[in-house]
């Protein structure tokens, strides 16, 4: 069986999300100590996990969270 690839998850851990999007890791971290959106953040037990779809749409409104190359 096959991996399930990021642009095929509802939602990703934040490693995953870095990487899909392209993020500043110290931007995404001090935005998720800070972030109280309940539609963004969903926890399982200890883990946080990311909307994918919700944060896309976030990032359309926010691309300062992206790294700049």
């Amino acid at each position: 069986m096959e991996r399930a690839t990021p642009e095929n998850k509802d939602f990703l851990t934040l490693a995953e999300t870095v990487e899909f999007f392209v993020l500043s890791r110290r931007k995404f971290s001090a935005w998720i100590q800070k972030e109280t959106s309940p539609f963004l953040i969903a926890r399982h037990g200890k883990h946080k996990l990311i909307n994918r779809v919700a944060f896309e749409r976030y990032l359309s409104e926010h691309p300062e969270l992206r790294r700049r190359d």
